[in-house]
């Protein structure tokens, strides 16, 4: 019997020959990540298990992205303890402020996550690196702790969902708005504790950006993972970046699917995610006028050059409407770099924009834009539950970086196309 991607890479982490949907399995992992939220409750757990020592201090990865730059006392003192726990491992990965970025964007950057990889990380968008033909998965803390002492991990293997999506995008439709729309099709719920295998014509012909944020978001559909079958696009982005082999995998012509489904992209419109779940999407011609008081463009779902370089276009020679608030975060300070190189800055500057350091910020609630009772934000996040970015009494909707910037210069939820 074949294998899929998600299976002969979990058995490659094991000593199986094979594995298949519903074994549980013990699986050696090859990143163990946590940030400044999650990293000290494993700290935490790993000394009362009487842990001296990770079990490879290449392996561990720790990032202060959530709440760094420190923003109050009690998250510089998160970052304490992450720091002090670096410094006694002799932790190799490490990422300080002023080269930290969001962890999702950082790691792929630094070629620190590869292909055929097994990545664990105490952060449930751990996912994202199944753009790169990686399993990546987010656990808890205690997980994490374990990882830390044994460098293995219990898992059940999942069964895969297969999308196969054909057919040529339209203006301004992104991985944001596929992701959106597949979400919107299937639930929050519609994967649970599946892989979500990403494959087809369109696929094959999606940049690394766009394939980040499709598997970036499938947890937001129940997920246990998402994947995409690396290619020449993939290695074009990581030989340069690699710091070590890695191994493409590919899905046999006769795996088993729990199940296979068909999208025409063509039919897909920019897409438009309504407030509380990410499963409530529209197309943007069905959103009617939504009146908005802040645009947040970043996060580890859309804060990479190509989403600031689509940002930029519509910017360019336009201002931000009165009374609403543009914030943009590029997600590592090397793509902060790349955008002042290419002028990027300049442009959202012109507009009225307000530029963050990297950081995840508002997109959980922390800072550099939380909202006050009663105020309405169009971001390019990957949640809208009730108070995720502020007051209870707030609204999130959630778009690509196109609608996102329009909207900005609109001042209510719109399409480039209104300018």
């Amino acid at each position: 019997m074949g294998m899929t991607i998600t299976e002969k890479i979990l058995a490659r982490h094991t000593d199986l020959v094979e594995v298949g949907p519903g074994m549980l399995i013990n699986a050696r992992v090859d990143i163990a990540l946590g940030n400044d939220i999650t990293a000290p409750i494993a700290i935490e757990a790993f000394r009362k298990a009487g842990g001296t020592k990770v079990f490879d201090r290449e392996k561990v990865v720790l990032v202060p992205d959530h709440f760094a730059p420190n923003k109050d006392i009690a998250s510089a003192e998160q970052c304490k303890v992450m720091r002090n726990f670096v410094r006694e491992q002799d932790i190799t990965h490490y990422y300080e402020v002023g080269e930290a970025g969001i962890e999702h964007a950082l790691l792929p950057e630094k070629g620190v996550v590869l292909p055929g990889d097994l990545v664990i990380g105490a952060d449930s968008h751990s996912c994202t690196y199944g753009a790169l033909g990686a399993f990546g998965i987010g656990v808890g803390s205690t997980d994490l702790a374990a990882a830390f002492l044994t460098g293995e991990i219990w898992l059940i293997v999942p069964e895969t969902m297969k999308f196969v999506l054909h057919g040529k995008l339209n203006k301004w439709v992104s991985g944001k708005d596929l992701i959106l729309y597949i979400i919107g099709r299937i639930g929050v719920d519609g994967a649970i504790y599946r892989a979500m295998e990403f494959t087809g014509e369109t696929v094959r012909n999606l940049g690394m950006a766009d394939r980040f944020t499709m598997a970036n978001m499938v947890i937001e559909a129940g997920a246990k993972n998402g994947i995409f079958i690396p290619d020449e696009i993939t290695k074009s982005y990581v030989k340069d970046r690699a710091e070590r082999d890695y191994t493409f995998y590919d899905s046999d012509s006769d795996a088993v699917y729990h199940s296979v489904i068909d999208i025409d992209v063509s039919s897909i419109e920019p897409q438009v995610a309504f407030p509380p779940l990410p499963s409530n999407t529209r197309d943007i011609g069905q959103v009617g006028h939504i009146r908005i008081d802040q645009s947040v463009i970043g996060s580890c779902t859309n804060g990479r050059i190509e989403d600031l370089r689509v940002a930029a276009g519509i910017l360019k020679g336009r201002k931000v409407a009165p009374f609403v608030r543009l914030i943009v975060i590029p997600a590592t300070p090397t793509i902060y770099k790349t955008a002042m190189q290419e002028g990027l800055l300049d442009i959202f500057l012109a507009a009225n924009a307000v530029i963050s350091p990297p950081t995840c910020g508002p997109c959980l609630g922390g800072y550099m834009g939380i909202l006050a009772d009663g105020e309405v934000t169009v971001s390019t996040t990957n949640r809208n539950f009730v108070g995720r970015m502020g007051h209870r009494n707030s609204e999130v909707y959630l778009s690509s970086p196109a609608i996102a910037a329009a909207s900005a210069v609109l001042g209510r939820i719109g399409s480039p196309e209104e300018l």
